[in-house]
């Protein structure tokens, strides 16, 4: 007598996962900044060039030093332009990816598990801060964003993701 085993395969609708990207709104292009910084350091340059002529020499090192500063503020602000953040939810987990131009940092989180947090500031100057939670584990979300913007993205990974011990359908 022979037992022949029967194979059974059973298949579960994948879904696709949800995906959002998010990057801070950097309207100055390049080229714009540039002729930005150039045309304020002819006009504040050339204003202490006329003043030491004119015998307060002391105010060219100061425009220097104003308009090196500036540079380095257009250049922190460009970079901005090289961050965003990824954030996929799936059947099992929440994934999140920050990105900018040298690293790239993944955190995981199982989204049975997985809390979304808006936090109120400690003052009211400051931003509130968006965070997915587990395990003892943070990642802080959309810190460039706006505070309409912060709550929007919150509602929305709040409606992926679910509460603590549940996982809506993500159809």
């Amino acid at each position: 007598m022979r037992i022949q085993h029967a194979e059974y395969r059973t298949t579960i609708p994948q879904v696709a996962p949800q995906s959002i990207q998010i990057c801070p709104h950097c309207s100055l292009s390049i080229r714009g900044a540039v002729l930005f910084f150039l045309s304020l350091c002819g006009v504040s340059l050339g204003f202490a060039g006329f003043m030491a002529y004119r015998g307060f020499w002391p105010v060219l090192p100061f425009a220097g030093l104003e308009m090196a500063f500036l540079g380095w503020a257009l250049m922190v602000s460009m970079a901005r332009r090289h961050h965003w953040e990824t954030i996929t939810v799936t059947e099992a987990d929440v994934s999140v990816e920050l990105h900018d131009r040298q690293h790239s940092v993944q955190h995981v989180f199982p989204r049975h598990w997985a809390q979304v947090k808006l936090r109120r500031p400690a003052s009211r100057l400051h931003p509130s801060r968006l965070l997915i939670e587990s395990h003892g584990r943070q990642c802080e979300l959309g810190s460039f964003l706006t505070e309409a913007e912060r709550s929007g993205l919150a509602l929305q990974l709040q409606r992926l993701i679910g509460r603590i011990n549940e996982s809506p359908s993500l159809v």
